[in-house]
């Protein structure tokens, strides 16, 4: 099989099977990472060598595109409303999380005698949370009210909280992986936190200034690639993480002017079957045959991960003095996972050549189960603080 063949059997395949399992009520990227696993190498081994050997630039294309959009949820007149309640709350619920994944999964790997560092990268994506399920939700159900606004000002920082743990986790790794641990490359990782937030805030300065020359929306969606590409290339070139450089440029680009919202816009009406592409690649790279292996990391990985979700939130809000209703409820409808999470994970795949596959693998299964399970749970949270208006 070609690979232009390949490449129409992944969206036509991700197209048809999103919609088929609408009818068991699961999202499209369930859908796409089932059908991603389907035509796998694996399984049915539909993907051809040519679009895996393609698979880094888009996968790097597309974690450019969801992190500058992910910038757009930080514009400073609305997420400073309640600010000190976000703050808390995203904070501690990422930390909780991190700390106990990490730890329950360290415990496990000294038990079998093997390298702990997996533990703590696993750790910083179970922090994660998937922004975009959490909105269909709302969206879906028609919630509004406090809670709701809460909600969607909580999972916008979430990420920004995990991608800085992250890439303190990849840097902590790979310290670890040395003979002798060396505090100088747990330097090197934290310098490479602020390259990435300098680089992508000059790129979100020099994208609002170069914006006037933009007058149609096609210009504006080859400027916005553009812009995307020479960020993420630069920032892979300088060896810094291109999601929170790109995720500051967002956020660089929505607060400079109000009218820069035009270009999310733009962006969001040609990102399906990007999504759609990066999916079922993520799901198409899990591998199988040691599946078996993450079998107790995956499952205290997901249930730590909920435990820290809820009573991290759960302090936060304590901490905060935030109402009754977001301490119990809101650490729940935090526990969908999905792009980003992943997106770590491809990150420690390339990184790591011992034990990246693995750390990929747990996080692909664990997401599969966390997309399954987690609108639920945001739906059943909006359901209890009575603000979903139909669950038609």
């Amino acid at each position: 099989m070609n690979t232009l063949l390949s490449a129409g059997l992944i969206l036509l395949l991700g197209f048809i099977g999103a919609r088929l399992l609408k009818y068991a009520r699961l999202p499209s990227v369930t859908a796409f990472l089932l059908v991603g696993i389907l035509i796998g190498p694996h399984v049915l081994n539909l993907v051809t060598v040519g679009i895996f050997a393609a698979s880094d630039f888009f996968s790097n294309l597309v974690l450019g595109v969801i992190a500058f959009s992910l910038g757009e949820n930080f514009r400073l007149e609305e997420i400073k409303k309640g600010m000190k309640q976000v703050m808390w709350i995203s904070l501690t619920a990422a930390l909780v999380t991190w700390l106990l994944v990490s730890v329950a999964i360290i415990s496990y790997l000294i038990i079998i005698g093997h390298p702990i560092y997996p533990a703590i990268v696993l750790g910083a994506a179970a922090s994660a949370t998937a922004p975009a399920a959490t909105v269909l939700v709302i969206r879906e159900y028609r919630a509004s009210g406090f809670f709701t606004e809460m909600l969607l000002k909580v999972v916008a920082i979430d990420d920004a909280w995990c991608l800085m743990l992250a890439a303190l986790a990849i840097a902590f790794a790979n310290a670890m992986r040395a003979e002798v641990f060396q505090m100088t490359i747990v330097f090197a990782g934290i310098g490479e936190i602020f390259g990435a937030l300098i680089i992508g805030a000059s790129f979100g300065y020099l994208f609002s200034f170069l914006r006037r020359f933009v007058k149609t929306s096609e210009e504006f969606l080859v400027y916005i690639f553009g812009l995307i590409l020479l960020n993420v290339g630069f920032s892979i070139a300088i060896h810094v993480s291109i999601l929170l450089s790109s995720m500051m440029m967002g956020i660089v680009v929505i607060n400079l002017a109000r009218e820069n919202y035009k270009f999310f816009e733009v962006i969001r009406t040609v990102d399906a079957p990007l999504y759609l592409i990066f999916f079922i690649l993520a799901g198409a790279h899990l591998d199988f045959t040691i599946l078996y292996k993450m079998g107790i990391v995956g499952v205290l990985y997901i249930i730590f991960r909920v435990i820290g979700k809820v009573y991290g939130a759960r302090l936060g809000a304590r901490i905060s003095k935030a109402p009754k209703s977001i301490e119990n409820w809101i650490g729940l409808s935090l526990t969908p996972q999905a792009g980003v999470a992943l997106g770590i994970g491809l990150v420690a795949k390339s990184t790591f050549p011992d034990f990246g596959n693995y750390i990929f693998t747990v996080i692909a299964a664990t997401t599969v189960i966390f997309e399954l399970v987690g609108p639920l749970l945001t739906k059943i949270s909006l359901i209890k603080v009575g603000e979903i208006v139909s669950t038609e």
